[in-house]
Order: structure tokens, then C-alpha cells, then sequence
């Protein structure tokens, strides 16, 4: 199973929030997913974001890949595999 960190969509329509999850790579978007690991708004300005570092780390551990915008927050947020 291949298990991916990724954004899951939130909101309203044309104001969306993220939430960070741990999912299987085949399920949908929105779908099923394993754990959450934080929250991403990119309405506010700048935007903001919440991670659970120690669950962050530990999926990152166990083989799951950040899809790019994940990375991207990853790295601001200073973790790294």
C-alpha cells in the first residue's frame, strides 16, 4: 500500500481549507484517509498553517511520500525526512 501526506479539501466554495492527512495513494481526494496530521488555510494573509511535527515525522519514518505541496509546507515548517 502505498500511503501518501496530502491536502484534503475543505470550505465553502471559492474559500477552501486544508486539512493534512495520511491517506492511501488509490483513495479519492476527499475520501477515506488513515490519520490527520494538521491544517493549512491559505485564505488568511500570510497563510497559515498548524503540523503535528512528531506525527510528521514519524509517517516520514514509515515511508510516506509529501506530495509537493506538503513538501513545500514541510520545508517552511523546518521538517525534513
Amino acid at each position: 500500500m502505498a500511503v501518501k501526506i496530502r491536502l484534503r479539501r475543505m470550505g465553502k466554495k471559492k474559500n477552501p481549507f486544508y486539512r493534512i492527512v495520511v491517506a492511501d495513494s488509490r483513495s479519492p481526494r476527499d475520501g477515506k484517509f488513515i490519520e490527520e496530521i494538521g491544517t493549512y488555510n491559505p485564505n488568511t494573509d500570510p497563510s497559515e498553517f498548524k503540523i503535528n511535527e512528531e506525527l510528521a515525522k514519524k509517517w516520514l519514518a514509515n515511508g510516506a511520500q509529501p506530495t509537493e505541496t506538503v513538501g513545500k509546507l514541510f520545508k517552511v515548517a523546518g521538517i525534513e525526512k
